[in-house]
C-alpha cells in the first residue's frame, strides 16, 4: 500500500513547516543571546576573519596554518559555550534545532552506500496515515507511565500488576537488543490496554515504528486484501509493513470471529515477525485454556514459548473509576 500524491505532499509540507519553525526559533535565540552578551556576535564574526587569514597563509606555503586554524576555532567554540553558561544559557542553546536529529527534519536519511531512504519518523507518519492509527494516538495521549497508579489493586492482583509493569519497563530497556514479545491476558479492565499504551508511547517517542490493530480490524483488513480482487495488489505492501514494523500490537485477540483463515494468517504473522526478529505485543481477555482451545496448537505453542506471559486479574478498573466519578 502506498501513499497518494496528496498524502505524500502533506508529509513533505509538514517537514518544511517544521524546518521553518525551527529556523525562526534559532534566529530568535540568536537575537536573544546577542542582546544579552554584547561580545558574542564579534566572537562569531571572528571565525570568518580568522579562516580567511589562515587560508592566505596556507596558499603562501605555511604548512602549520591548517592545524593552527583548527586549534583557534576550537578555542573560539569553547569561549562561546563558556559565555553562554556564564549568562545562564544552556551550552547548546544556539545549536541547530531538529525535531528528528537523524534526518534533520527532511524525512530522508542517507545510507553508508549513499542511497536515500525514508527516515523512521517519515515511516511512522506513513503508518499512521495508511493504517488509521487514530486509536493508538488516543491511547498514548491519556495512558502513559506518568499516570501509572496502583491504587485500584490489592493482594495478588497488585503483585501481578506490579510484575507486569516491571516486565514492561524491562521490555523497553532491552527493546533494541533483539526480538521480545509480550502476551497480556486476563480479565476485562485490569490494565492490559493501559500498559500497551505506555509501551507504544515510549517507543514512538524514540522514533520506533509501531502499528496497532484490534484483532477484529486486523483480520478484517487481511481478509479484504486477500479476497477482494481489486485490493490484491496491495496485499504484499500491507504484509511487508505488518511484518516489518518495530512493534506490532494486536489488541483484544479473541474478539474476532475465529476460523481457519484467521488461524492460518495469525500464525503466519507471528512466525514471519519471529523470523525477522521483530517484537509483537498481544492482549486478550482469554485465559490460556481458552487460547489453547480456540486456536491451533502451533499458535498456542508459539505464544507460550516465545512470549513473556503477564496475567492480569482483579476488578474492572474502568467501572470502579466511573462509580467514583459519579459518587463525587
Amino acid at each position: 500500500m502506498a501513499l497518494s500524491n496528496s498524502q505524500y505532499e502533506a508529509i513533505i509540507k509538514g517537514y518544511q513547516r517544521t524546518r521553518d519553525e525551527n529556523r525562526a526559533l534559532e534566529e530568535a535565540r540568536r537575537r536573544e543571546v546577542c542582546e544579552a552578551i554584547p561580545e558574542y556576535l564579534p566572537l562569531c564574526e571572528s571565525v570568518s576573519t580568522l579562516s580567511i587569514a589562515r587560508a592566505k597563509r596556507m596558499l603562501e606555503g605555511d604548512e602549520a596554518a591548517l592545524s593552527g586554524l583548527h586549534e583557534e576555532l576550537a578555542g573560539i567554540s569553547r569561549r562561546r559555550r563558556s559565555l553562554l553558561a556564564e549568562h545562564g544559557f544552556p551550552a547548546d542553546y544556539l545549536d541547530p534545532v531538529y525535531r528528528c536529529p537523524d534526518c534533520q527534519d527532511t524525512g530522508y536519511v542517507t545510507s553508508p552506500e549513499g542511497l536515500k531512504a525514508k527516515c523512521h519518523c517519515f515511516r511512522q507518519q506513513e503508518i499512521s496515515i495508511l493504517y488509521a492509527q487514530s486509536h493508538i494516538q488516543e491511547l498514548i495521549e491519556r495512558e502513559n507511565f506518568s499516570v501509572l497508579s496502583y491504587e485500584f489493586y490489592q493482594g495478588e492482583d497488585l503483585r501481578r500488576f506490579q510484575a507486569a509493569v516491571d516486565i514492561s519497563r524491562r521490555f523497553l530497556q532491552e527493546f533494541e537488543g533483539g526480538c521480545q514479545n509480550l502476551f497480556f491476558f486476563g480479565t476485562v479492565g485490569t490494565g492490559k490496554s493501559f500498559l500497551s499504551g505506555c509501551i507504544a508511547r515510549e517507543l514512538l517517542q524514540r522514533g520506533n515504528s509501531v502499528i496497532y490493530f484490534s484483532a477484529v480490524s486486523l483480520f478484517d483488513t487481511l481478509s479484504r486484501y486477500t479476497f477482494d480482487g481489486r485490493l490484491k495488489d496491495g496485499l504484499q505492501d500491507f504484509c511487508e509493513d505488518l511484518y516489518g514494523c518495530d512493534l506490532l500490537i494486536i489488541d483484544d485477540l479473541g474478539t474476532e470471529i475465529t476460523n481457519s483463515f484467521v488461524t492460518s494468517t495469525l500464525f503466519s504473522c507471528l512466525n514471519e515477525r519471529h523470523l525477522r526478529g521483530k517484537s509483537t505485543l498481544i492482549s486478550t481477555n482469554l485465559s490460556l485454556e481458552e487460547l489453547r482451545d480456540r486456536y491451533s496448537d502451533r499458535i498456542f505453542s508459539r505464544i507460550t514459548s516465545s512470549f513473556t506471559l503477564c496475567n492480569f486479574t482483579g476488578p474492572d478498573i474502568r467501572i470502579l473509576k466511573k462509580r467514583l466519578a459519579s459518587a463525587t
